[in-house]
């Protein structure tokens, strides 16, 4: 029997993300946004207010810190469910969870900063190390493994027995591997295929790959973003078969539906 993952839901609240910068540029859009979604069946919101596209350029601790508080503070006096802060900076981090926020997720795996790991212990919160080679900036410019899927599980089992060592608890870790995060299409691809493996290292699993340009690889003719729907519902859909715990996406509503009809064909 497949249990249905848990679903988060997406707030850009960026100029420049790769999907839906700009679209939420005002408080009142990101924040019904957010409220949308949790209407639409998400189980966790993810904020983020510093975009990490394929050469990104990254923003001040003050700008990002502007994007996301009032969004934060303002869908928690609505709302108790999960918010999780999407940043690589600690300070952000901390500041966010004051403000009401649930869960770090971070793209470097706590290396951004000399004090992430410290900080993480200090928080208590959950934490999502994530899988990237490089930087945003530069992440994309060749990527190269031997073999992708042992390569990225024994990166991230490192990473979190570093955060272990540090003092944040193993039952608050979470790995995502990074699709697109320096990764070609046949890296994605194989993570994807065999997520079983880093599902079965010890810690629970976020997947994120909702509309990623992988899709438009496999299907040129999805050059817009929201065009990507049916490729993100297929990806969704093969990850939760293999044993991811948290699904990130765009479209709450699509992937929550297909997650459920996929959790009753399997059966009681």
């Amino acid at each position: 029997m497949i249990k249905r993952p848990r679903v988060m839901g997406i707030v850009n609240v960026t100029p420049d993300s790769f999907s839906d910068g700009g679209r939420l540029s005002t408080l009142e859009a990101a924040v019904a946004h957010g409220l949308r979604l949790v209407e639409q069946g998400a189980d966790i919101l993810d904020i983020g207010g510093e975009s990490t596209r394929p050469g990104a350029e990254p923003v001040s601790e003050g700008d990002e810190l502007a994007r996301v508080l009032p969004v934060i503070e303002a869908l928690r006096r609505q709302w108790d469910g999960p918010i999780s802060i999407d940043t690589l900076k600690p300070a952000v981090a901390r500041t966010a969870v004051k403000a009401g926020a649930t869960m770090w997720n971070d793209v470097t795996a706590l290396t951004g900063a000399p004090d992430s790991a410290a900080v993480a212990v200090e928080l208590g919160c959950e934490v999502v190390l994530m899988h990237m080679q490089g930087e945003p900036r530069t992440m994309q410019v060749e990527p190269r493994y031997d073999d992708v899927v042992a390569e990225v599980r024994d990166r991230l089992v490192e990473r979190a027995e570093v955060a272990i060592a540090a003092g944040v608890a193993r039952e608050r870790i979470w790995l995502d591997p990074g699709i697109g995060f320096g990764k070609t299409l046949d890296h994605n691809l194989a993570l994807t295929r065999h997520l079983d493996v880093l599902a079965n290292a010890g810690f629970p699993v976020l997947f994120g790959a909702s509309r990623k340009r992988m899709i438009q690889a496999v299907d040129p003719s999805a050059n817009d973003p929201l065009d990507r729907l049916g490729g993100s519902l297929a990806l969704a859909l093969e990850a939760a078969r293999r044993g991811a715990g948290i699904i990130r996406v765009h479209d709450v509503r699509e992937t929550v539906q297909a997650l459920a009809v996929q959790a009753a064909i399997s059966g009681p």
